[in-house]
């Protein structure tokens, strides 16, 4: 059993398994957060078209298109979310965010906090794989370098293992002559 941090409302895992990546964002669906603020999603969905100068780009928030929207039902293997009228909206962390300030509830402030709180550890977490992934290319590339180097290394060792006959070289010392015997080799 996991120990409940204090002043948490949902575990971690829940709020996770409600953030997606679409369009290059992490996105937490209209219906979702309305399950985590406990408010229906037309009351969501309502706050938000009266207050549409607080998300002003899609980098705050977004409606799916019908194929964003079916790729989504899909990876999760439902047949359907219900009959749904119009797409579903999309928030960003910023979307998010600013959700709190729409959605008065003390209960919408809490699950925020808690939401932005695990969209910072995961940029943290992707912030800290970039670091691990520049590090691994560096050490990839030294060790191309070092392999080239081991191949020369081979390269003239095989060399210095071939016969002398098989080496196509001019030779040097003296060659035996019928008539006169040793002849200098030129």
């Amino acid at each position: 059993m996991t120990e409940k941090k204090e002043g948490l409302i949902l575990s971690d895992e829940v709020v996770l398994s409600k953030i997606y990546y679409v369009r290059g964002h992490k996105i937490m669906l209209d219906s979702d957060l309305a399950d985590l603020y406990e408010v229906e999603t037309k009351y969501l969905k309502r706050q938000v078209k009266r207050n549409l100068l607080r998300f002003p780009a899609d980098d705050f928030m977004f409606e799916l298109t019908r194929d964003e929207f079916e790729n989504l039902r899909r990876h999760f293997g439902t047949s359907s979310w219900g009959g749904l009228r119009y797409m579903p909206m999309a928030f960003t962390e910023q979307g998010v965010a600013m959700l709190s300030s729409v959605l008065n509830s003390t209960r919408a402030i809490q699950v925020n906090i808690q939401i932005i709180r695990i969209f910072t550890r995961m940029r943290k977490m992707l912030f800290n794989q970039k670091d691990i992934l520049l590090k691994l290319e560096q050490l990839e590339r030294q060790t191309l370098k070092n392999t080239e180097d081991v191949q020369k290394v081979f390269d003239y060792l095989k060399q210095l293992l071939i016969p002398a006959e098989q080496v196509n070289r001019r030779r040097i010392g003296f060659r035996q002559d019928d008539e006169d015997g040793l002849v200098p080799q030129l």
